[in-house]
């Protein structure tokens, strides 16, 4: 397809989105995603069940519209008129919501859906079949395509360091309110991991981008190279090891004040494959987490495809100030054990 220059586009064309719906406003990654387009002066629609009545955001538009039956009439109306589609939603919430979304955009004909991926690389087929994440990828994205409207954005931060932290020792090995740890292997597996501020911050950059080159001399980044393919973006590049010592500087430790284990991370995954093979969901998070700690799994990012962050203009962050949230988020209980 020949790239599309803003100068051949009609009279009238503004080359910058200004319209933005996301489902899912008030949840965790949501909470952080909207926060960041707010900011950065989008007018930001929440779709919100008529029940729901979870906090959003200060200066949002609110459109409450029950989508659990067949009739898509007043989803599609509400969608009418958005340039982009944020979709956030937890892994396990009912597959058919997306596909629901996807095709009210469609008929309400909005350029751009980012269909609930914000994670790991979606163009690694091998981390995604071994993490149970291929089939939702591959119906979300088939969909899309085979609607022929939207195009797709895909956030490619793997796991959230934060959350992830303080989410207990199926995560990244910590429990925090026990001060027991657990070396996955030898802990020296790195990998990329993003900050909930920072996946705010790359959609909210990536959103506010000029949507084409002016013309073929332009070669500025815009939003519309980034279509249909993964957005790689990134805090930290960690091992265990690397967030052991940050946590022991923030908590003010040493190794003796923590109960150490060990164990093997291929075997954590297996165990946790098979749990859900037998219908035990609980066993998700533990299988999710344990396949990213595999030596070469896929999760450095950085190294072998590369950041976006100086394209989005994204900050350079200070570890022990993210480390220190995770502990505190453990310590007080504030992420749930399992997806």
């Amino acid at each position: 397809m020949a790239e599309a220059y803003a100068k051949d586009q009609p009279q009238g064309f503004y080359n910058h989105i200004k319209k933005v719906a996301i489902v899912g406003a008030g949840g965790h990654v949501g909470k952080h995603l909207t926060e960041q387009v707010l900011k950065s002066g989008f007018v930001v629609t929440a779709i919100a069940r008529p029940s729901s009545t979870g906090k959003l955001p200060e200066g949002i538009q609110v459109a409450r519209v029950d989508y659990s039956g067949d009739d898509d009439t007043a989803l599609v109306e509400a969608l009418r008129g958005q340039q982009a589609l944020i979709i956030t939603m937890a892994v396990m919430a009912p597959p058919d919501t997306i596909s629901k979304l996807v095709r009210a955009a469609a008929k309400a004909g909005v350029p751009y859906v980012l269909p609930n991926w914000f994670g790991h690389d979606a163009a690694n087929d091998s981390l995604c079949n071994d993490s149970w994440l291929s089939s939702s990828r591959d119906k979300n994205l088939s969909e899309i395509k085979n609607l022929g409207v939207s195009s797709y954005l895909l956030l490619c931060c793997n796991f959230w360091y934060e959350f992830s932290l303080g989410g207990g020792p199926d995560r990244f090995g910590f429990d925090f309110q026990k001060r027991s740890f657990i070396w996955f292997d030898d802990g020296n597996v790195a990998f990329n991991v993003t900050t909930w501020p920072q996946c705010g911050r790359a959609i909210a950059n990536l959103l506010s981008l000029k949507e084409l080159p002016d013309d073929e001399n332009d070669k500025s980044p815009t939003l519309s190279q980034f279509r249909n393919q993964p957005i790689y973006v990134s805090s930290f590049r960690l091992s265990q090891r690397d967030m052991f010592e940050s946590v022991k500087r923030v908590t003010k430790t040493t190794d003796a004040d923590w109960t150490i284990t060990q164990e093997s991370a291929e075997q954590r995954w297996k165990d946790g494959t098979t749990a859900l093979k037998q219908g035990n969901f609980g066993a998700f998070t533990k299988m999710l987490y344990s396949r990213m700690f595999f030596p070469n799994g896929g999760g450095d990012i950085q190294s072998s495809r590369g950041l976006h962050n100086e394209q989005l203009g994204l900050p350079i962050e200070e570890l022990d100030q993210w480390t220190a949230i995770g502990v505190r988020m453990g310590e007080n209980g504030e992420v749930v054990t399992s997806h």
